[in-house]
Formats: C-alpha cells, structure tokens, sequence
C-alpha cells in the first residue's frame, strides 16, 4: 500500500471541498472494497477524506418513500423492520452479498460504488483499460467465465458486483447527491455506465460528489418480491447471475412488475424489456420465459460464459413463477 493523508472532515461541505481541490483524493466510509484496492496498489489515492459520520445512519418513512442515510450499515439495512417487510427483495439481496463482518461495516452509499468485478483489473501486472486506459482488455481473451453478457464494448467486459444495487434498481430508488456543483437527485438506473469507450469511469458521479442518501419509493406490491442469486458456492461468493423481481398479479394476468438483473453486466441491469412483455400477459411460465428471451436478445457472451443465457433464463422464469404460485 501507497503511503497517503488522512483527514476526517467536520461536515459534508467541507469534505466535498477538500475532494474538489485534490484531484487525488477519495471518500473512505466503510472501506471494504476500497481499503483491499489499495493494498493490491489498483488504487492510490493521496488522501483519504473520512465521511463515515458526516452522512446519516437511519432509515426513515418520509410520506411512504423510504430515505435510506448513506452511513446505514448493509447489517442494519437488511435487519431494518420497514425494509423487510415492505421491501423484501432489498434485505435478501443484502443477506446474498458479503460475510456478517463485512455487512456490519460497509455502508449503504459505499456498496453503490464497489468498482466493477474482473481479476484482470485486480492484478497489477496485466492489461487492463479500467485500470489503465488503452492499454487492452485481458478478460475478452482470457477467462471471462463471471463477465458481462448484456452492455460490454470491446474496451471492457467486466461485471457490477453489488447485490444491493441490484434490488434497489428494481425498486427505481434515487440516489441524492451534494457535490461541487451543488445537490442532484439520480435515479439508481442512472447512477451506473456501461464501459463504452470509457471503462474507467463506473458512475456519472463527478470528482467530489458525495452520496448522502438512497430514496426508495412507495410500491405497494414489493411485499411479492424476491431476489434470486446464483453463484459457484453458497456462501460469501459473487452472483453469476442474481434476479431481483416484484410481481403484482390481478385474474391470473400480470398487472405490474420490477425485474432487475446482476453479474450480467457493467451496471444493474434494468430488465425493462422483459417488464414490457409481461404486463397484461397470463401469469405462467411460459409467458415468463418469452419475456426472458425479449430481455437476451441483445446478449453478446463470449465463449466462456455463453453459459449465463440459459441461466439469466431460467432464473427469471423461476423467480416469477414463484412469485405467481405458478409451476415452472
């Protein structure tokens, strides 16, 4: 690890100050995934400014629309009495992700930002356009078994690995923001690029711009959700590919539905296209199924993960017709 300054700002302001004068600073709050880049020397940052405790820690009920604080932990998250029982999805996909360690420190605005998953940008000593810009892709050559199926670009192939966001893009959360430029509001779909030709940037934030909280709005029918996570072993491991999905069925046929998808791409990966197929249609699996294959048809996998077509396939097929009480 880089030798680096440790400041711990005394408010919000003052800590997007110091980040928008330093071109080589970043914001530390649990550190999970940011402490581990910087002893692998993939990061190295010349100072660390400290917000944990700048941001809120609580989750509150504002008119139905539940305001997440960017300091809750993913353990007090998922434990979360309204979350559990309003939003199930959300406290599943957190349960899916990291060991009860790592839950009780990683905080819900740094679990938006873990950069994207490859053991080629980890590694120091191989090509990697994330790391470093134009330098080559190794994944595309090489293993690539966990990479994207659905939004990569030659310059990168790489996949988000939060569960979280996943589910809170399933459940069209807003992400609030104060940076230099002021406060924003994105939409959590939003908040994540696809690679394109700038695979090194993973966000639309800007240099400075300090999540404060995470707004989850009313939807009565995510009490019918779930979320689904399919990985090489059971405990502690990132998804293959993970299935977020609320359903609302009325007669037989369905009236609403969220479906989001991970390990399938560069960002959560709204399902948009499968929800467009499935409203109005009967709730059965083989109608699920059709809307699955409407959502794969832009999928483009590589050799060695052409596997995650049938598998995102069968996973959404799965995850609804339980939701419906359908057989498969």
């Amino acid at each position: 690890m880089r030798p680096f300054h440790y400041e711990r700002a005394s408010d919000v302001d003052s800590a997007v100050s110091v980040l928008a004068e330093t071109p080589g600073a970043e914001y530390l709050a649990g550190g999970t995934n940011l402490v581990d880049l910087m002893k692998l020397e993939v990061a190295a940052p010349e100072v660390l400014v400290d917000v944990r405790r700048l941001t809120s820690d609580r989750i509150e009920d504002r008119a139905g629309t539940l305001r997440i604080g960017a300091s809750v932990t993913n353990s007090g998250l998922a434990a979360d009495p309204l979350v559990r029982q309003r939003f199930p999805v959300l406290s599943q996909s957190v349960l899916a992700g990291a060991s009860p360690q790592l839950r009780n420190l990683a905080t819900t605005g740094g679990n938006l930002l873990q950069r994207t998953r490859c053991g080629y940008f980890q590694d120091v000593t191989t090509p990697c356009n994330k790391r470093e810009p134009g330098s080559g892709c190794s994944a595309r050559e090489g293993f690539h078994r966990e990479h994207a199926i659905l939004g990569a670009s030659r310059e990168c192939v790489a996949t988000h690995p939060s569960d979280m966001a996943v589910a809170l893009a399933a459940l069209d959360a807003v992400v609030n923001t104060v940076g230099p430029g002021g406060s924003r509001r994105i939409d959590l779909v939003d908040l994540h690029r696809l690679p394109g030709d700038e695979p090194q940037r993973d966000t639309v934030l800007e240099h400075g711009e300090l999540i404060t909280s995470v707004d989850v709005p009313p939807l009565d029918f995510a009490v019918t959700s779930r979320y689904r996570k399919a990985r090489d072993r059971t405990s502690f491991a990132f998804a293959l590919v993970s299935v977020a999905a609320a359903l609302d069925v009325a007669d037989g046929a369905v009236r609403d539905v969220r479906l989001a998808l991970g390990g399938v791409a560069h960002k959560p990966w709204r399902a948009t296209h499968a929800e467009q197929v499935l409203r109005g249609v009967p709730a059965t699996a083989e109608h699920f199924r059709r809307a699955a294959d409407a959502e794969l048809e832009a999928a483009d996998p590589l050799p060695g993960n052409d596997f995650k077509v049938d598998l995102v396939r069968n996973m959404i097929t799965g995850a609804l017709a339980d939701l419906a009480g359908v057989a498969r």
